[in-house]
């Protein structure tokens, strides 16, 4: 990464998965204006062209690829294109997240169980299998997984988005010593609510004291500017006052 303090990461390759929308979004937004060259996923193809149009009007440099997390054969290809159209991949924010119906576990249908942790704890799984290998060549890299408090603490009716991020932040400290020999960091970053169109506990709260996408964004840009001899391992992020 070169040292112009105005685009700290140009020259860098930074992939963001759920990048068209909320949280990701912003992420996306914020990396990009750190002079990173941005590829960010999706299922939403319409969303990510949209996305990737306006950053690139800004003088940006990005491109959203539609990819199926749950899916290897989509994650696969992914890896493959990374490969093939850039060579690297310097950073790497698994974002995407589902969280589920809310309710009583006990009532909760097999397939929404199913469908929070294929895309909560798998799908991160598979863009590891896809990325790594590109950072071990490199000899480098920052991977940041997008957590929750929930992953810290207990969520009742949501007990199955809870455990998807319990085993996330398990994941994450376990392929951080895997990694570490390879000089590739590994962060987990647990915000608490953020106000976006994701959060299912919006209601009844006052929004303007929830966290922001943007929020999160800026913790992403100090966790990748780490002096090269340290990493954070966790951020937990929490609003000021109690929404």
């Amino acid at each position: 990464m070169k040292s112009d303090t105005s685009q700290p990461l140009s020259g860098s390759v930074a992939v963001v998965t759920g990048g068209n929308r909320g949280i990701g979004h912003a992420i996306v937004t914020k990396l990009a204006g750190m002079g990173a060259t941005v590829v960010f996923t999706g299922r939403d193809k319409g969303r990510l062209q949209q996305v990737a149009k306006e950053l690139t009007k800004e003088g940006h440099r990005c491109e959203g690829v539609v990819c199926d997390l749950t899916d290897l054969d989509s994650v696969n290809a992914m890896g493959q294109r990374l490969r093939r159209d850039y060579g690297r991949a310097d950073i790497l924010v698994n974002n995407a997240g589902i969280g589920g119906p809310s309710g009583m576990l006990h009532e909760l249908a097999p397939d929404d169980w199913d469908a929070v942790f294929n895309t909560n704890l798998r799908g991160v799984y598979y863009m590891l299998r896809a990325v790594v290998p590109l950072m071990i060549e490199a000899g480098s890299g920052h991977i940041i997984n997008i957590s929750s408090l929930a992953g810290k603490n207990p969520l009742p009716r949501g007990a199955a988005y809870s455990a998807s991020k319990w085993a996330l932040n398990g994941l994450s400290y376990g392929v951080a010593e895997e990694l570490r020999g390879h000089n590739i960091r590994v962060s987990v970053v647990c915000p608490g609510s953020v106000d976006t169109a994701f959060s299912p506990r919006r209601a009844g709260k006052e929004t303007s004291k929830m966290l922001q996408p943007g929020d999160v964004a800026h913790a992403i840009a100090m966790l990748v500017m780490q002096e090269p001899q340290s990493f954070i391992s966790e951020v937990l992020i929490r609003p000021t006052q109690k929404p």
